[in-house]
């Protein structure tokens, strides 16, 4: 996949990208990617600049990456599965659909990226973290005279009808962090009424989770609920947003790494696995606009990028709400309860 967007970016500061420990290998790799999909292209021309291999990339959100990975688990077509918030990979994890690797970087990382290395008993590996966010249009709030959010109890306020995007969960790993947030601030009833509350002052549930703070940034929506790296993505590029911390304490994700059970091109996963953990590649990613916190503690965390030991986290329960019950449990409630709705 090569595009004008190489064209941006140093050739030689990508052909400076160092694997650990990895030689060349001949032969093809098929990822999944679950990232935004400019660092997706990043991450396949890199690769490809290091390594005679050849990378056949598709890119999915997360919830739509788990599907195919587990639709395909009788004869998988995919190698690894690269990005996207770390709830599905645990569950792919939980299921055996992915595979037991240990890099050789694993200490060299960060606590968390290793916490979840572990939940998963080593068939997923965090790459990345962030936290969640609300975000909105400061031009489209003074323009209609609305209260600036501070809390995610705020966003119920009827002010706000048809002033709100956020994702689907069921397609959306963001959205399903999202859910797994409230239910973990509030307790799940209250969380729910949280939710149904939300929902009538939502327009759009989009498929991506990155897509309601683009539409907020292009004045299509007011409000856009994802993670703040996406946010400081848009202000980055010009954007007039603002990025508000809930009151009450915010949920974040890991971003993780899957190799996949009966994978056909392992060795090669395995490459690509090392050649994703190493500082040099962590560190261009924000030449692709991507703010994340990475996971190798020697990478260059991107300029803006929100720093997570600033902000009120909640103690996210990655293995519960990672659990494919609880996952499958709390996504047939929103359908029933929420998505229906009226509004």
């Amino acid at each position: 996949m090569r595009n004008s967007l190489f064209a941006t970016v140093a050739i030689s500061g990508l052909m400076a990208v160092a694997t650990t420990g990895s030689a060349n290998a001949a032969g093809r790799l098929n990822v999944i990617c679950s990232a935004d999909n400019e660092w997706c292209e990043m991450m396949e021309t890199a690769f490809e600049l290091e390594h005679d291999i050849d990378v056949s990339m598709v890119r999915k959100s997360s919830g739509e990456a788990y599907a195919q990975v587990r639709a395909e688990a009788a004869n998988p077509k995919l190698d690894i599965w690269w990005g996207g918030t770390g709830d599905p990979h645990l569950q792919a994890a939980a299921e055996g659909l992915t595979e037991e690797y240990k890099s050789p970087q694993l200490g060299d990382l960060n606590d968390w990226a290793v916490r979840q290395a572990e939940n998963a008993e080593y068939r997923t590996v965090g790459v990345y973290a962030g936290a969640l966010g609300i975000g909105y249009n400061n031009d489209l709030l003074a323009k209609k005279g609305l209260p600036a959010p501070k809390c995610w109890e705020d966003l119920k306020n009827p002010a706000y009808k048809g002033e709100i995007q956020i994702a689907n969960p069921n397609s959306s790993g963001t959205s399903y962090t999202a859910l797994a947030t409230l239910v973990q601030l509030f307790g799940e009833d209250k969380a729910f009424d949280l939710l149904k509350e939300i929902h009538k002052n939502v327009n759009q549930y989009t498929k991506s989770g990155s897509a309601p703070i683009k539409a907020a940034a292009v004045g299509e929506t007011t409000i856009g609920i994802t993670f703040m790296h996406d946010m400081v993505a848009q202000i980055k590029q010009g954007a007039n947003l603002t990025v508000v911390s809930p009151c009450e304490g915010t949920g974040y994700e890991v971003g993780s790494m899957s190799i996949i059970k009966g994978a056909r091109n392992l060795e090669n996963a395995k490459i690509w696995a090392e050649f994703a953990l190493s500082p040099k590649t962590q560190s261009i990613a924000e030449d692709a606009h991507s703010y994340q916190v990475p996971s190798n503690k020697e990478s260059k965390i991107p300029d803006g990028a929100p720093r997570l030991t600033e902000l009120k986290l909640i103690d996210y329960d990655f293995a519960k709400y990672g659990d494919a019950e609880t996952r499958r449990h709390l996504l047939s409630r929103w359908d029933e309860e929420v998505k229906t709705a009226p509004q």
